[in-house]
């Protein structure tokens, strides 16, 4: 069926709203990489005795508790986050990557909601459970579970920040 005169976009307004779409796909993914890069260079650094080490730290300290038990290690040196923050992270990231492999990246409509509230569902239960006594949640658990929360929030980020984007060039006024 076809669509009404008011939601016609003429070709060059469409690619250039693509072009839109996939610079903020590419800086959102290029922002989160870099952020996962972060988390690991901070035991990285710490294996050279570099001050980066202690200054990355401090900095995710104030979004993790870095318990080194519930950290993964790299070279002997707990992450800058916990498994789980890392996970979710990672996951965000991942999220963001593969987006376009399943989905146009210029689609703004989001997925239905039940869809993120279920990604809760698997971090809900591991953690619950720990906490009933019933299961000792591991770091294989932890990561897992947060790497499906984190891809499920970059799903539905990523269209927010192309709408969001999109409306800023719309409300521009033309320079014509």
């Amino acid at each position: 069926m076809a669509e009404p005169a008011e939601k016609y976009i003429d070709r060059n307004t469409f690619r250039s709203l693509r072009r839109q779409a996939y610079a903020v796909w590419a800086t959102s993914t290029a922002i989160a990489f870099g952020w996962v890069g972060l988390i690991l260079l901070a035991p990285i650094a710490r294996g050279f005795e570099s001050a980066l080490s202690s200054r990355l730290y401090t900095f995710f300290s104030y979004i993790c508790h870095q318990l080194p038990e519930r950290s993964l290690h790299i070279a002997g040196f707990p992450m800058a986050v916990c498994s789980r923050c890392f996970g979710v992270y990672f996951g965000l990231f991942a999220g963001m990557a593969t987006y376009p492999l399943w989905r146009r990246i210029d689609e703004i409509e989001p997925l239905p909601r039940i869809w993120l509230f279920l990604s809760i569902v698997p971090i809900g239960i591991d953690w619950s459970l720990t906490m009933a006594g019933i299961w000792e949640n591991t770091h294989l658990s932890r990561t897992l579970t947060g790497i499906i929360l984190g891809a499920a929030c970059g799903i539905y980020i990523l269209p927010a920040l192309v709408e969001i984007r999109r409306n800023l060039a719309l409300s521009r006024p033309s320079t014509d």
